[in-house]
């Protein structure tokens, strides 16, 4: 089948491109920008169009051919998101009966209170969209999802930063609301599948998880799941929905335009009232992903010890739920970096054989006092400290130790990256690399990662962070150093 994947550049959207083509579809992508998928991996084996939902006449060549039409974007963010997602529905909407598309599939938000409650803006949005959609002549499917677990998607990293951040802390009473979150993957399958459905399903469906849960429960499996203890919770009565979004801004990086909606969409209880997808999408043998596994997958790229953020064209069921290129910057936890650049007058061999030579008796190139210092702290707490040196004076091998380090990767004359292994409050990498400069010469980058866990990890790294430029900054002035005057490297100082 061709379909048309509108929002690829988003959350949902660019996760599922690649799955639909893994699964043999064609793909053609909308977007009003084509630049924005270029350095995307699976976007050579699909079709971008530059089209706007907002401008009719630039949808026909989009939609010309299509079998299946997805309408995967929102407008969160802008002050009339409602009033934009209403006009690209409609657009949408007559371009696919216009174009003879057999099916419409729709990814909306949970259905609006039935108690007589006013509903937010958001689900109010979303509920509209869906009938417009359905409304078209073109069978639609609306997915109805609440809470979607995977790294990037907006209420998950709300999630995370939340409980990561704030050991302790005073909530809205909405943290008492029942919410039937739904893993990443689970989604996608569901979307995925909805393309064979018959052309006599035209309606809404619920999707969710098998666990229901309250948004402080969530929070504290959050936490169990993550390695954090136990997090002390107290909801109170004044917060507000517009104070609990000014207050989500204020402790996570999610900008305030898009938490604010979200928030005001929890004051509702988000439970599925009917599980009637598994009559055409049977459940997975396992079942469906339960809240800690999504979890867990969503943090696969932590507990992997990845130190990019990487993308995978892996969608199957054991593919963790990690950032996308496209996935804003504020996703996918925080890393904290330093990063060090300094041209070489030597050869990128020169600077390699210091690089390898790093640790041991040639000590690490900056501060001899701070880094025995910082062994002997480790060793006071339990860790290893200092004492375990090198195997060999020169040469380095993957997997063995490196006085608190371990060796996780070598590229040979390019790239030496090494794991911490002393006493922290997170995961950290040090990374050094020998590359050719323009002209002659090498370029040495050094980069330090650090994922913190907790706000002790937060913390942490704002406490080190005065000293990065003597440590890590004399660190790589003096390897640049001794690779064109090559020197005893635990005599050298900042």
């Amino acid at each position: 089948m061709r379909c048309l994947v509108t929002g690829a550049t988003g959350y949902i959207g660019g996760r599922l491109a690649p799955r639909l083509l893994e699964e043999g579809h064609e793909v053609r992508c909308l977007a009003r920008k084509a630049g924005r998928l270029r350095d995307v991996p699976w976007a050579a084996r699909a079709d971008v169009v530059e089209a706007d939902l907002r401008k009719p006449e630039t949808l026909p060549p989009a939609f010309d051919g299509v079998d299946v039409a997805y309408f995967l974007m929102h407008s969160l963010g802008r002050p009339d998101f409602e009033a934009a997602d209403r006009e690209a529905a409609t657009n949408f909407a007559a371009a696919a009966a216009s174009a003879g598309v057999r099916r419409i599939v729709y990814l909306g938000g949970p259905q609006p209170p039935e108690d007589g409650g006013v509903p937010s803006p958001h689900l109010r949005s979303r509920a509209e969209v869906g009938r417009i959609l359905t409304a078209s002549g073109v069978p639609t499917v609306v997915l109805r999802a609440a809470v979607i677990i995977g790294s990037g998607s907006a209420s998950f990293e709300m999630l995370r930063y939340l409980t990561e951040r704030l050991p302790a802390m005073v909530t809205p009473r909405w943290v008492s609301n029942r919410i039937q979150p739904i893993a990443i993957r689970d989604v996608l399958r569901y979307l995925a599948g909805c393309a064979a459905l018959p052309p006599e399903v035209n309606r809404g469906f619920d999707i969710g998880g098998p666990d229901i849960l309250t948004f402080r429960e969530m929070m504290q499996r959050y936490a169990g799941v993550a390695g954090l203890r136990r997090r002390v919770i107290v909801p109170v009565r004044p917060l507000t929905p517009s104070l609990s979004s000014h207050w989500v801004g204020l402790i996570t990086p999610v900008p305030n335009k898009i938490a604010r909606p979200l928030v005001e969409s929890l004051i509702h209880e988000a439970v599925a009232h009917e599980h009637d997808i598994a009559r055409w999408i049977p459940d997975p043998p396992g079942g469906l992903t339960g809240f800690d596994q999504a979890v867990a997958l969503a943090l696969a790229k932590v507990r992997n010890a990845e130190v990019e953020t990487r993308w995978s064209t892996a969608s199957g069921p054991d593919a963790p739920a990690e950032p996308l290129p496209s996935d804003p910057k504020w996703s996918g936890g925080t890393v904290y970096t330093d990063v060090r650049e300094r041209l070489v007058d030597a050869p990128p061999g020169a600077l390699w054989r210091v690089i390898e030579g790093v640790g041991g008796e040639h000590g690490w190139y900056s501060f001899p006092l701070a880094w025995s210092v910082r062994g002997w702290v480790d060793r006071l707490v339990g860790g290893v400290g200092l004492r375990r040196g090198r195997r060999d004076p020169h040469r380095l091998q993957v997997g063995e130790a490196l006085d608190f380090w371990r060796v996780e990767e070598i590229v040979p004359g390019e790239l030496l990256r090494l794991r911490a292994e002393m006493r922290l409050p997170g995961r950290a990498w040090l990374e050094m690399r020998a590359e050719p400069a323009e002209g002659g010469g090498s370029r040495y980058v050094q980069r330090a990662v650090f994922l913190p866990r907790g706000l002790t990890g937060h913390l942490y790294w704002g406490s080190v962070t005065p000293f990065h430029a003597v440590v890590f900054g004399g660190m790589a002035r003096n390897i640049a150093r001794n690779a064109e005057h090559p020197t005893p490297a635990h005599h050298l100082h900042p």
